[in-house]
């Protein structure tokens, strides 16, 4: 049986020291994703010990581009402290203890009332939803070199680092959500473009799928939680002196600038 307090203990302390591990997967081919989830959960009891406020969730590896750069073929899914939440658009690297960061463009949802799986769907989802907001997910991993499995990047708290909102709010029912085209520069030269749909048909659900996964361990989606969607686009190595900015066409933009 898995020591999963051990796991927990070993990548809290990478994520403090910013180091990596070799992939957990590998060094304990007997951990399950159950197992993962339990990893993740002793992660987050340590950063609330620490002072850390949950102020939302996160899905991850939910596009085809995503899953096939990163070789994992099912999402994941973590929490978001307030720690995580960059206030503006400038991210220091060292200060907040980034590793291999990488950046991603994303449809945030901010909630008005609180989801409980299973059974919650897509349209539950929007009539629950205050707004929605361009964002950067800035993903990162205590894994050496990305090498990760589901199991590794679900224990690692979905191998997320910090995230950043950008300013302008919409109504989701005013928008067509698979619809919804993103296009993103780097350094002020165009990297990629994505639409909604690339999250499982629809970010919304995307987010009915967080729902009902964490719903099966107990665990709601809460009113006010910033909820991200999963990336509309392949993900980009970031480092100091890069300016990422996205488009959310017909909705507003947002920034990363890395120092």
């Amino acid at each position: 049986m898995a020591d999963t307090t051990v796991w927990a203990e070993r990548l809290y302390r990478a994520l403090r020291d910013g180091s990596t591990l070799a992939p957990i997967s590998g060094q304990d081919p007997s951990l399950t994703i159950d197992d993962a989830y339990a990893i993740s959960l002793g992660i987050l009891e340590r950063r609330q010990a620490d002072g850390e406020r949950v102020v939302g969730k996160k899905i991850g590896v939910t596009s085809k581009p995503v899953q096939d750069m990163l070789g994992v073929h099912q999402p994941d899914f973590g929490f978001l402290t307030d720690r995580m939440w960059i206030d503006g658009e400038t991210i220091d690297i060292a200060a907040t203890g980034l590793i291999q960061p990488r950046a991603e463009a994303e449809i945030a949802f901010i909630l008005r009332e609180p989801l409980k799986g299973p059974g919650v769907t897509a349209e539950q989802v929007i009539a629950a939803t205050e707004s929605i907001a361009p964002c950067f997910e800035i993903v990162d991993s205590r894994i050496a070199e990305w090498k990760i499995g589901i199991v590794d990047t679900v224990a690692d708290n979905a191998s997320c680092g910090v995230f950043v909102l950008g300013e302008a709010r919409a109504d989701p029912r005013a928008h067509d959500l698979p619809a919804l085209h993103v296009t993103v520069t780097k350094n002020g030269e165009p990297l990629s473009e994505g639409y909604g749909s690339a999250v499982q048909g629809s970010p919304a659900e995307a987010v009915a799928w967080l729902a009902n996964t964490l719903g099966a361990h107990g665990v709601t989606l809460d009113a006010g939680d910033v909820i991200l969607s999963g990336s509309l686009v392949p993900l980009a190595p970031a480092k100091a002196g890069d300016v990422f900015e996205m488009e959310l066409h017909g909705i507003g933009r947002c920034a990363a600038r890395f120092v």
